[in-house]
C-alpha cells in the first residue's frame, strides 16, 4: 500500500485529489531515460490531467504537449510550454481554436478530415501564415480496449480511413497555406499488450514504403499514445513499462534517419501518481449487503460509472483491521454512482479515509458539478 500522510488529511475537506509529485518525477525520468533518441519527441496528452501544478512539473522536465482543444492550448501556454512544443488534434476544431493555435505558432495540427484540412488552409491564408499538418490515419487496428476508448478502427469519428489517404495527401500538397509534415496515428487507450503497437508499426512501414515509391517522404510520424497502467496493483507497477513500449517502436518501426517520431502519452504519465481521497459518511447494513457510503461520487471520478472501470480501493485509516465485504458507493442520485461492489476491505467506520488509486488520469479533469456539488480540490505531496 502506498504511504499517505494521514495526519495531514484530518483538516482537509474531502473529497480531494492527492498527487505524489515524487512518483510523477520518477515516472517522467523513466520516460526520458527509455526514450533517449534525438528523433523521439514525447508529448504529454493534457486531456489526462490539466492541473496547473502537474503541467508545470511536466513542462520543467522538457516534454511537449498534445492538446485536443483551445482550452488545452491555453492551459499549456499558461504552464510555460511554447507553441512549437504543442501538437493539436481533435475532430471538431473551431475557427477560433484554429486561429488561437496559429497565433501561437502551433507545432503541428493533426488533421482528421478533408473539410478540416480545407478550413485550416483558408484560415492560414487569411492570417498570412502556413500551417504544419499531419494527416491522422485510421490503421484499422483493434486495440482490444473499451469501445469508448478504441479510436483506430476503420469506421470511427476520428481520423481518415486508409482508402481516403491518397486523395487527401494529393490535396494537401496542392494547398498553398498547408505544409504536409507527416502522418498521425492513435489506435486507442489503456493498451496493455504489445501486439497492437507491433501491428501499428507494420502498417506504418507499409504506408511509408508505398508513398516513397511515389516520391513522397514524410518529415514526421506520430504514433499517438495508448500505453496502459496497472489499475489492479498500482504499488507493484507504479511506473508503466516504458522500456518495453519504446523498444517496440525501435525494433519494429522502420524510421528514416531524418524523421522525427512523436509520441502522445497521457494516462501512463500521471495515472499512478494520483489518488482520490474520500471520507466515509455512513456504513449501512442491508439484508445481504454492507454499504460504505463515502463523500466522493461519480462527479469526482466518473470512470467507474462511464466505463465500468475499477480503481483499487484502500482503507488507509485502518489498513490492518479484520476484513469485510462492502459495496463502496457515493452520494449522487444515480444508481451508477458506485466505485466497487463486493470489495474486501479492512473494517470501515464512519470518518475513515479511503483512497481510490490510479486516479491521476481522467479523474480531476473529468469532474463535474452535477447535483450542484463543488469540484474537488487537489493536494500535493513530495517526499
Amino acid at each position: 500500500m502506498a504511504r499517505f500522510p494521514i495526519a495531514e488529511f484530518k483538516d482537509l475537506a474531502t473529497p480531494f485529489y492527492f498527487y505524489d509529485l515524487t512518483l510523477l518525477d520518477r515516472t517522467i525520468a523513466e520516460i526520458k531515460r527509455t526514450s533517449r533518441d534525438e528523433r523521439f519527441k514525447v508529448h504529454y496528452a493534457i486531456k489526462a490531467n490539466a492541473n496547473p501544478g502537474i503541467l508545470r512539473r511536466i513542462q520543467a522536465a522538457g516534454l511537449g504537449v498534445d492538446a485536443v482543444s483551445g482550452g488545452e492550448i491555453r492551459a499549456a501556454l499558461e504552464a510555460g510550454f511554447h507553441g512549437d512544443q504543442i501538437v493539436y488534434a481533435g475532430v471538431g476544431k473551431t475557427d477560433a481554436e484554429i486561429m488561437l493555435a496559429l497565433d501561437n505558432g502551433i507545432g503541428c495540427f493533426n488533421v482528421e478530415s478533408e473539410p478540416e484540412l480545407e478550413i485550416i488552409d483558408e484560415i492560414s491564408g487569411s492570417m498570412g501564415t502556413k500551417a504544419n499538418i499531419a494527416l491522422r490515419v485510421n490503421p484499422n487496428i483493434d486495440a482490444h480496449t473499451h469501445e469508448y476508448i478504441t479510436t483506430g478502427l476503420a469506421e470511427n469519428k476520428f481520423g481518415i480511413n486508409l482508402e481516403q489517404l491518397p486523395s487527401l495527401i494529393e490535396k494537401a500538397q496542392k494547398l498553398e497555406n498547408i505544409n504536409l509534415a507527416g502522418l498521425h496515428f492513435h489506435i486507442g487507450s489503456q493498451i496493455t499488450e504489445t501486439e497492437p503497437f507491433v501491428m501499428l508499426c507494420e502498417t506504418i512501414n507499409r504506408i511509408q514504403d508505398e508513398w516513397e515509391e511515389k516520391g513522397i517522404r514524410f518529415k514526421s510520424i506520430n504514433v499517438g499514445g495508448g500505453l496502459g497502467v496497472d489499475y489492479a496493483d498500482p504499488d507493484r507497477h507504479p511506473i508503466p513499462d516504458f522500456e518495453g513500449y519504446f523498444k517496440v517502436f525501435r525494433n519494429h518501426l522502420h524510421l528514416r534517419s531524418d524523421q522525427e517520431l512523436h509520441f502522445e502519452l497521457g494516462r501512463s504519465v500521471v495515472a499512478q501518481c494520483g489518488s482520490l481521497i474520500t471520507r466515509v459518511l455512513y456504513v449501512k447494513e442491508g439484508t445481504t449487503k454492507r454499504f460504505a457510503i463515502v463523500d466522493a461520487g461519480m462527479t469526482d471520478l466518473i470512470r467507474p460509472a462511464l466505463y465500468n472501470a475499477h480503481h483499487r480501493i484502500e482503507n488507509i485509516s485502518s489498513p490492518n483491521d479484520v476484513k469485510h465485504h462492502y459495496d463502496v458507493v457515493g452520494p449522487i442520485c444515480e444508481s451508477s454512482d458506485c466505485f466497487g461492489k463486493d470489495e474486501v476491505l479492512p473494517a470501515i467506520r464512519r470518518g475513515d479515509f479511503l483512497a481510490l488509486r490510479s486516479a491521476g488520469a481522467y479523474g480531476e479533469i473529468m469532474a463535474s458539478q452535477y447535483n450542484c456539488r463543488p469540484l474537488p480540490s487537489s493536494y500535493f505531496f513530495e517526499k
